[in-house]
């Protein structure tokens, strides 16, 4: 199963493997060289269907937890100060994903969308500090029954060329539900009320839509 977000990149990736293996098969004799040229071309679209696999995840849905909203590792477990919407201190838990990791952003938890921003910017690497503030985000509110409002960030890196958010303010969000795509590379920032507890550690992989990362 693949996230629609890539369909249009598949089609045009498989088009481009076909074409390259005809060529290679009808105009190349030297056939090692037309094997590997047929062969990087089938691991290019093989690279590129892992990177949009949306595979099924069954959600425990419950609002005391936090779930992981992507699959990734933990880079950043701190109280900060979150400036562009509460102004106030948060605990922060971040989540970097790698070109590897499946790319989907799910809810991390359920309740009324309060607030939805994109913001344009630069593509440091996703782990540097000032990444949060300077590379291009978008930042996202759920207004929860039990946490209150918790904000998330999806944060382009290096290669991370397009943030895709679905979240639109009044909008009901559902818990592990499809709430958009970073393509290649990036990093997702949560922030949440001071006293919440943290149920992983710097370090952990996680597991986006099923994985709790934090309750109260």
């Amino acid at each position: 199963m693949f996230h629609k977000e890539g369909f249009k990149i598949i089609l045009v990736s498989f088009t481009i493997t076909m074409v390259v293996a005809l060529i290679a098969h009808y105009c190349i004799d030297i056939e090692w060289i037309r094997l590997t040229i047929q062969l990087s071309a089938f691991v290019f679209l093989i690279a590129i269907l892992q990177f949009f696999r949306n595979p099924k995840r069954i959600t425990p849905k419950n609002d005391t937890h936090i779930i992981a909203p992507v699959d990734g590792k933990v880079v950043v477990i701190e109280e900060v100060f979150e400036k562009e919407y509460f102004k106030d201190k948060r605990l922060q838990v971040s989540i970097f994903m790698s070109p590897l990791n499946v790319h989907v952003t799910r809810y991390a938890l359920g309740g009324k969308v309060t607030y939805s921003k994109y913001h344009p910017g630069k593509y440091l690497v996703a782990w540097h500090p000032k990444a949060s503030e300077e590379n291009e985000r978008t930042t996202i509110v759920v207004d929860n029954p039990v946490f209150g409002e918790v904000l998330y960030r999806q944060i382009a890196g290096a290669l991370a060329k397009r943030i895709v958010n679905y979240a639109k303010v009044g909008d009901t969000a559902v818990q592990g539900e499809d709430a958009g795509f970073i393509k290649f590379g990036s990093r997702v920032d949560v922030y949440l009320p001071l006293g919440t507890k943290v149920k992983v550690q710097l370090g952990d992989k996680v597991k986006g839509g099923v994985q709790v990362i934090a309750e109260k």
